[in-house]
């Protein structure tokens, strides 16, 4: 009895591990004074004195016609609080009468060989506390290219599986997806990187400054595919001898 063709529907995975492509370092910068006023003045000579050190080490302002400049930065929000402490005296959490002033900060670094330079810089700013630091690949790294194309071959394997395990063979590819495009996905696949964090603290001396080590980050591509299948058919041969 001859086989028959049929449509085979396969997911296939890939994952590959590149360097990162850039560092992100958010942190705020913070100054507390009498007034508002003055806190806001303080927190602005700090964020200058910065923005200086960090336009020394070839550093600019980030903007649209800069994103891919080896050292960014971006002052992107600031806002004035009340300072509240706890008095020994009274036993009470209340407002001391100061106010404080805090700058929100993105240094984004793609040089990397910069790291070391820039944990000295930032160390030396006793404005400036650090809150996390952020591995990233870019959306165009090559290794999104290999790692896509890895997905295709690997759906093709299993594809040749559920295949010969039906005495066919794979003869035509159909159709080639983004998870869910091919239908039935419940749109909860993704196809992205992992980034890690660590905190890196601030306000120490120059000479203090924590060594930063790239993370590897890890890129992953899953695709649908549908093949045809000849050949296919449920009916297995006696074994030998039977």
């Amino acid at each position: 009895m001859c086989g028959k063709d049929v449509l085979m529907s396969v997911r296939g995975e890939a994952r590959l591990t590149v360097p990162p492509d850039s560092a992100v370092i958010a942190g705020a910068i913070g100054a507390t004074r009498r007034s508002k006023a003055e806190a806001l003045r303080a927190a602005a000579t700090a964020l200058d004195s910065l923005t200086a050190d960090l336009a020394a080490l070839g550093g600019v302002a980030l903007g649209t016609d800069t994103r891919r400049r080896p050292l960014t930065w971006s002052a992107h929000s600031a806002a004035t609080q009340d300072e509240y402490a706890h008095d020994k005296t009274t036993g009470q959490h209340g407002p001391t009468g100061n106010v404080t002033a805090t700058v929100a900060l993105v240094i984004t670094v793609r040089a990397l060989d910069l790291l070391d330079a820039l944990g000295s810089q930032l160390s030396a700013h006793e404005a400036l506390r650090v809150h996390d630091v952020s591995w990233h690949a870019d959306w165009d790294n090559p290794g999104w290219r290999d790692v896509r194309a890895a997905a295709i071959q690997a759906a093709i394997a299993k594809g040749r599986d559920y295949a010969t395990a039906l005495s066919g063979q794979l003869s035509a590819v159909e159709h080639i997806a983004d998870p869910g495009l091919l239908g039935g996905g419940d749109g909860e696949h993704w196809v992205g990187t992992s980034s890690r964090s660590m905190v890196m603290a601030t306000g120490g001396r120059t000479e203090d400054a924590p060594s930063l080590d790239p993370v590897p980050q890890e890129l992953t591509a899953l695709i649908e595919a549908r093949f045809t299948a000849s050949g296919v058919s449920l009916t297995q041969e006696a074994p030998t001898g039977a």
